[in-house]
């Protein structure tokens, strides 16, 4: 090959080469610029996020300033240099290098320095791993780096006899989101009960302000006590407005993480007045009235919260009205069980049958206003004679029944505080608590259980309003805020018919019992696949002698409302007469009843 041919090829192969790279830097400019023309906004909104947060927080108190700072670091960071200011510092790197390493030098240098870089490069993925472990990113206010210097055991140490808690002694305290954890270790004469006690003498030593919320419970080892200081909350910062998109309870202040509660539990919420419990209850209202196989029905003497949602769920507001719909749940759950197949331990909600929800707002209104009602009701011959009726039974029926047969019962108080706002019957059929702030550790241990404070539920603590401690059996004692859920937004929900027994249908499984009454001279057939009808005729039909109807209620366990009904049905349709003294029995002579 000739010198021509050579320098020929030459100028191919750079031209190719020319051509390669000047396409790669056209393509690698453009990929930066998009880059940098979709994240610059990202930083000068971070800055303006910033500023905000500088003049709302500028002693930097709470979480807000430092999360916008993190957001800050990142947005720059995600932010690529121009492709000159990029390849400048790779040349600048390059020359650098070549100006120290083309030099000849010495083998032994040059094994020594590679194990130099290899060690470097080595080191710089340990520091970079490190950090991207640690995302947090972190950094403690003036407030937090005191109580921080103060929580060292040094410092505990050298105070902690002067303050009364000699045989105390600190760990190394940690900063988290929900702000700062210190683990304490207690000696013989220590207790985390008593260190609990000896909240004064902490919040002494440590300089602490007195709104800090400080708590202290049990140690994921004996002897030891675990100190939280609430300086932080992991749901600053969100937007906590109730939308279709954010349908969560609240946000857990601990974690930062979405909390719901399921339907098909029974709930008791309470807090004191102000404490937030009907904007609490909203989220919750929504998920039991949203679906084809949901019902919603709220029982609302108060006639405020029950009057903005009487557009999608069954609204009872008066005492006579509470006790009518409390009739028809228990009538409705009793048909449900008798009808329930065999081997199945839970009623299939079903458009026609809906998993139904029942909410009690303000359960110490209901207990004292719907107790005693008075009732006409039929006294044999054509005469009537007032009764006194109660709601009571009937809810306490399925507080206890009422789960089998998907009808879920919500109770909601002021007044946490057995037989006076909640009843004895309903309180042990509880699964899931909701407890706002309420005024003395007695309530707070009705609602959340006996050992409620032993373990760090300390619903008495909480702020006001909007904060609630959820005791589910599955989570821990961390605060949750909750979802504000305007009363406008649920104005304009859209409507739904409400539940009503005389549009469910009748539904009557294979093996159901029916009442058939027979006469010589006409016979007709009466039906009632009723659960409370067959009760009552068969306890009628197995007594030796006339059953009075106030007796029924205790030999059937039903309500006195739902045993009135049945004995109308059942003295309607002739199965059942009453003797001249008013007492009830099944037809005799040449009528019989059989079931």
């Amino acid at each position: 090959m000739s010198q021509s041919q050579v320098w020929r090829t030459h100028r191919q192969y750079a031209a190719t080469a020319a051509r390669w790279t000047a396409d790669r830097w056209r393509k690698e400019s453009e990929r930066r610029s998009a880059l940098r023309a979709e994240r610059k906004p990202l930083v000068r909104d971070a800055r303006r996020a910033l500023a905000t947060a500088r003049a709302v927080d500028p002693e930097g108190v709470t979480s807000l300033r430092h999360r916008a700072e993190r957001e800050l670091r990142t947005a720059r960071r995600r932010v690529p240099d121009p492709m000159w200011l990029f390849a400048s510092k790779t040349a600048a790197a390059l020359g650098a290098a070549g100006y120290v390493w083309l030099p000849e030098v010495s083998v032994r240098m040059w094994v020594w320095s590679a194990v130099a870089v290899v060690a470097t490069v080595t080191a710089l993925s340990v520091w970079i791993a490190v950090r991207e472990r640690d995302t947090t990113g972190l950094k403690p206010t003036a407030e937090e780096s005191a109580l921080l210097k103060r929580l060292q055991p040094q410092h505990w140490k050298e105070h902690a006899e002067q303050r009364g808690l000699a045989g105390t002694l600190t760990g190394r305290p940690r900063l988290t989101e929900a702000g700062i954890v210190c683990a304490v270790r207690l000696d013989g004469t220590w207790t985390t009960t008593k260190l609990r006690s000896a909240e004064d003498h902490i919040r002494a030593l440590l300089g602490a302000r007195t709104s800090l919320r400080m708590q202290v419970k049990a140690g994921k080892q004996g002897g030891w006590a675990e100190l939280i200081l609430r300086t932080r909350s992991a749901a600053d910062g969100d937007d906590l407005t109730w939308t279709p998109e954010r349908r969560s309870l609240g946000i857990d202040t601990v974690t930062g993480e979405q909390v719901t509660v399921p339907l098909g539990e029974r709930l008791l919420i309470a807090g004191r007045s102000g404490a937030g419990k009907s904007v609490a209850s909203r989220p919750l209202l929504y998920d039991a009235s949203e679906g084809a196989t949901n019902a919603l029905v709220i029982i609302d003497l108060k006639r405020v919260e029950g009057r903005l949602w009487d557009h999608r769920a069954r609204v009872a507001s008066t005492p006579h009205e509470v006790i009518d719909v409390t009739d028809e749940l228990e009538t409705e759950m009793l048909d449900r069980l008798s009808i329930l197949p065999k081997g199945q331990d839970t009623w299939t909600p079903t458009p026609g049958r809906p998993r139904i929800t029942v909410v009690v707002d303000e359960g110490a209104e209901v207990m004292t206003a719907a107790d005693s009602v008075p009732y006409e009701v039929e006294a044999g011959e054509g005469k009537t004679r007032t009764v006194k009726r109660s709601a009571l039974p009937a809810l306490e029926s399925i507080a206890r029944m009422g789960r089998a047969a998907c009808i879920d019962l919500w109770w909601m108080t002021q007044k946490p505080t057995i037989n006076d706002g909640i009843p004895k019957q309903i309180a042990p059929q509880i699964g899931v608590s909701i407890c706002l702030a309420v005024r003395t550790p007695a309530e707070a241990r009705v609602v959340l259980g006996e050992d409620a404070q032993a373990k760090g539920w300390n619903a008495d603590e909480l702020p006001v309003p909007g904060v609630a401690l959820i005791r589910d059996g599955k989570r821990k004692p961390d605060p949750v805020k909750v979802r504000y859920m305007d009363k406008s937004v649920v104005i304009a929900l859209p409507d739904r018919t409400p539940w009503s027994r005389a549009t469910a249908p009748t539904v009557q499984a294979a093996d159901a019992p029916t009442l058939t009454l027979v006469k010589d001279t006409a016979p007709e057939t009466a039906t009632a696949s009723d659960g409370a009808a067959a009760r009552v005729l068969k306890a009628i039909e197995t007594a030796d002698e006339p059953v009075r109807q106030k007796d029924l209620v205790t030999l059937t366990g039903l309500s006195k409302g739902a045993v009135s009904k049945a004995v109308k049905a059942l003295t309607a349709s002739g199965a059942v007469v009453r003797t001249p003294d008013g007492a009830l029995t099944v037809t005799r002579g040449d009528e019989s009843a059989a079931a």
